[in-house]
């Protein structure tokens, strides 16, 4: 069905209070986006960035009536910096072909692809896996993520165990168990994470070779690889507790770091016996392969 869609340009203060009322009066969803063409890099999990000049946007049912709305908002707000009222009919399409017009297969070493359901590249001598975008970060796309897919892809799994901290969609952990990886532990802060974690393990046929948890379920344990795809300041901050999670001669992955964030997250592991490895780029984005020390 058609759609009335209402934006407005405000600043990061009061854009969360606009999104509120928008709410409050009945829109069905709303989302942010950057007015300005300024890029917010990946939030941490369950965080939400906001641009300085944000657009919000708001959906609501065809019997709404927008110049009330407009009228409402104004009133409401005639305190605040308020930019750029649009008004339009959104007419009904297809979401599900709309976003797969930008997602397509990819392939990561000569091993692995990842691809859209429906778009499934059964090759000899490589795995193929399905995913969807969803409610959490990863599809491959990114650079941070795109980087651990490679790494994964390019060793021998087979076997081992692995934990996945700060999992997201659960492509890493998934993309693992495919490669032949024994078992497999995601971890995240993000209740939605863990949910599409299962369900990329279940749509993958590997539900019955991974364990998903919440932090403060997880029972820590020490793995053959563990691959943290996060942010810089967090990897920093767990350093000590990551690195407990290897084995010794375990393989330890990280990722989520700009390039100029790489010497300090390698001292962060340095000082708990993680020998890492010349950082791999892409684009912005590095990623860090280290050893955990023999016992």
């Amino acid at each position: 069905m058609p759609w009335h869609q209402i934006s407005i340009i405000t600043d990061k203060q009061t854009a969360p209070e606009i999104s509120d009322f928008f709410s409050e009066i009945g829109a069905v969803s709303v989302t942010y986006m950057d007015a300005e063409d300024q890029p917010v890099y990946e939030p941490a999990p369950g965080e939400t960035r906001i641009w300085p000049s944000t657009k919000v946007i708001a959906l609501f049912e065809l019997d709404s009536e927008p110049e009330l709305v407009k009228t409402v908002l104004f009133s409401q707000f005639k305190n605040n910096t308020l930019q750029d009222w649009l008004h339009e009919v959104l007419e009904d399409q297809t979401w599900e072909r709309t976003w797969m017009e930008h997602y397509h297969p990819m392939k990561f070493s000569d091993s692995l692809w990842v691809c859209p359901t429906g778009q499934e590249i059964i090759a000899e001598n490589t795995i193929c896996m399905t995913l969807d975008p969803g409610l959490a970060f990863g599809t491959g796309t990114h650079a941070t993520t795109a980087l651990c897919l490679e790494w994964l892809a390019s060793h021998d799994l087979k076997g081992k165990t692995i934990i996945d901290y700060g999992c997201g969609s659960g492509i890493l952990a998934v993309a693992a168990l495919l490669l032949g990886a024994k078992e497999a532990h995601a971890v995240d802060i993000d209740p939605q994470a863990i949910t599409a974690t299962l369900a990329n393990a279940e749509k993958n046929n590997v539900l019955d070779r991974i364990k998903c948890s919440l932090p403060e379920h997880f029972s820590a344990f020490q793995a053959d690889i563990v691959v943290a795809n996060i942010l810089a300041q967090p990897l920093c901050e767990l350093s000590e507790s990551i690195s407990a999670l290897l084995k010794p001669a375990g393989q330890l992955v990280l990722s989520g770091i700009l390039k100029e964030q790489a010497d300090s997250v390698t001292s962060a592991y340095q000082n708990h016996n993680i020998q890492i490895k010349t950082p791999t780029i892409q684009d912005d984005w590095c990623r860090l392969d280290g050893l955990k020390a023999k016992a």
